[in-house]
């Protein structure tokens, strides 16, 4: 007789992120256990160690009935996650982990398991592990975006739309004439917005190490758009050690050479379109009630800027 299953705990540090969020996160949260049960049951899987967690999804390693190990990944259905299974059936392992089962009622995957313990963080050699990002990027890029996914047109022109009310709320007046310029870089790109499929996240933490590849990615956000536009949060990846060369404008640029030459991007392009990342995060982060930008994206845009 197959034992029942248990109970799945919540850790209490993922459940602490949802505490402000609004009734509908609330509600998916207080769920979120029964949930996790009822996918058990369907998939007919076995919990195979502790839940991990991010922001705003909830990884339950697993056994299936055939030994195969996975991972059982529950998360809201948002924006910027619902097109996850279709990037993933589009790349189909190649670069990245494989998608083995979805739900599109409630957002859950079954996912090929890898490594947790070793994300490429854990390689101590900072150019090896860019080398490594790069590659994936490239493969990742390399890909026709299928139809139905978030465009980056769409998403460039909302945020040219809400700079101007935006911009005010920074303090220093020559951090506004930075972001406008990072606007002024988007408006120019505008209509060259580019068809490939894009990652949108690919950072040293969500590349795993795995058993079918060395490296696999994790955790797109996709969108159809200009490789370009993947490129800011590897540029900022272990800002610590970029600072600590003593020229981080220099870190920066090599990094940005790196990433360019190996996904073979125009590097006005590539600029521009890094500037109009930096454009997000900092309209995020205005929302987020912040009136002066991260010191890295200083440092990032005015390096870039200056060598168009």
């Amino acid at each position: 007789m197959t034992p029942p299953i248990r109970r799945i705990d919540v850790p209490e540090a993922f459940a602490a992120s949802f505490g402000e969020h609004d009734a509908t996160g609330r509600a998916w949260l207080a769920a979120l256990p029964r949930l996790a049960t009822d996918f058990l049951d369907r998939w007919d899987l076995r919990p195979a160690g502790p839940a991990a967690h991010g922001m705003a999804s909830l990884a339950l390693p697993v056994t299936g009935a055939d030994g195969t190990p996975a991972v059982l990944k529950l998360q809201q259905v948002r924006e910027e996650t619902e097109g996850a299974p279709l990037g993933l059936r589009t790349w189909n392992g190649n670069g990245v982990v494989l998608l083995l089962d979805h739900d599109p009622d409630t957002g859950t995957m079954l996912l090929e398991r890898l490594d947790a313990s070793r994300p490429l963080s854990s390689l101590p050699d900072d150019t090896a592990a860019m080398r490594v990002l790069a590659d994936l990027l490239a493969r990742l890029t390399s890909v026709p975006a299928p139809g139905g996914l978030r465009r980056l047109s769409d998403v460039a022109a909302a945020m040219l739309g809400q700079t101007p009310d935006a911009v005010p709320a920074l303090r220093d007046p020559a951090e506004q004439r930075l972001v406008r310029a990072c606007a002024s870089a988007v408006a120019e790109l505008l209509d060259e917005p580019g068809d490939r499929l894009l990652h949108w996240d690919l950072h040293y933490d969500n590349i795993l190490a795995g058993k079918r590849e060395p490296w696999l990615a994790i955790d797109p956000e996709p969108l159809t758009g200009d490789p370009g536009f993947e490129l800011l949060p590897a540029l900022d990846n272990r800002w610590n050690e970029v600072l600590a060369t003593g020229d981080p404008t220099c870190a920066v640029l090599r990094r940005f050479d790196l990433l360019t030459e190996a996904l073979g991007l125009d590097r006005r392009r590539a600029t521009g379109w890094t500037l109009g990342r930096v454009l997000q995060n900092v309209l995020w982060d205005i929302e987020d009630g912040k009136t002066a930008l991260e010191p890295a994206q200083v440092i990032i845009t005015t390096a870039l800027m200056a060598h168009r």
